[in-house]
């Protein structure tokens, strides 16, 4: 394994190269010490169970997975656009336009992944990569889940989080699009709606559910942003009767050639500099970062819990 492209809680992504194939591609190293102390091997389960099932343009796709005594591995498709975090960062903000494209990405790939009952619950820039023709990568499935119902565990990030996780009364599909609403918002203003350096006020301002825009957002995207941050469920947009046609219909995407965006016919706002299949300079440095550490040593019974992967 080679240069570290991201870093998490539980563990680090890195670039990898096949030695027998020659085939390159992102290994994310889970700890499984940390894994079981914060109680997220069930999450790790279900990530490999879906990743394993889904197949779609703007899903990551999972290449397989191996474990030692110390980590879980994941081996995914490496996408060399880098983060879609920084390239939002770079830009400060998005045109519509840009916005527009990407959203709509995202709402093809939500489409996709609720036909099959399974909600993402971690949308955010972070979590999206841009391959080398600038098209999205949504990665990261820690939190993705297969639900019948409703279900009621805590999970996301707070900025993203939707008023019905933070009260804890059951939540199901309809969160993946009050976070797309969050999205949207974040890349056309440069940040998000309800952001607050402390997570308790930006719950606070959430349940609120008081929007403020800046003045350059279209009426439109206003329109679109407050249908789908709508703290009523049965009033938010893509919870209703028409599912997801309601947004694919909204006025914000009236320029929107859906087949098109589908198999990815159209050219990317943000095309990633990429000079080879392994050009990894997207992505930020992680150079100094030290090794990781296992510092426990894990019981037989403890490591039965992995033989799945």
């Amino acid at each position: 394994m080679g240069k570290v492209l991201g870093t998490g809680s539980f563990g680090r992504v890195y670039y990898a190269r096949h030695t027998a194939t020659g085939t390159v591609c992102a290994i994310k190293a889970l700890s499984k010490s940390q894994v079981l102390k914060n109680g997220q091997l069930q999450h790790l389960k279900e990530e490999k169970n879906i990743l394993s099932n889904v197949d779609n343009a703007f899903l990551i796709r999972l290449l397989g997975s191996f474990q030692d005594k110390d980590c879980v591995y994941l081996v995914m498709e490496f996408v060399p656009g880098g983060e879609f975090f920084t390239h939002l960062r770079i830009a400060g903000r998005f045109s519509e336009s840009t916005t527009k494209f990407y959203a709509a990405q995202v709402c093809a790939s939500f489409e996709y992944l609720h036909s099959m009952s399974i909600v993402y619950r971690d949308l955010k820039p972070e979590n999206m990569l841009l391959d080398k023709k600038g098209d999205l990568k949504i990665t990261d499935f820690g939190f993705a889940k297969v639900i019948k119902r409703r279900t009621f565990t805590l999970c996301g990030t707070p900025d993203y989080l939707a008023p019905e996780i933070i009260l804890n009364r059951g939540h199901a599909l309809a969160v993946d699009w009050w976070a797309f609403g969050v999205l949207i918002y974040e890349m056309l203003a440069g940040y998000p709606p309800f952001y607050d350096d402390d997570p308790m006020k930006t719950y606070k301002k959430i349940l609120a559910g008081k929007l403020e825009f800046p003045s350059h957002l279209s009426a439109v995207a206003k329109d679109l942003i407050k249908k789908l941050l709508q703290g009523d469920l049965t009033r938010r947009l893509g919870n209703l009767a028409g599912g997801v046609s309601d947004i694919k219909n909204h006025a914000f995407f009236k320029d929107i050639d859906w087949p098109r965006i589908c198999s990815k016919q159209l050219r990317a706002p943000i095309v990633p500099l990429v000079t080879s299949q392994d050009d990894t300079s997207n992505f930020d440095d992680y150079s100094n970062l030290p090794p990781m550490v296992h510092n426990t040593c894990l019981s037989s019974t403890e490591q039965m819990l992995f033989q799945d992967f």
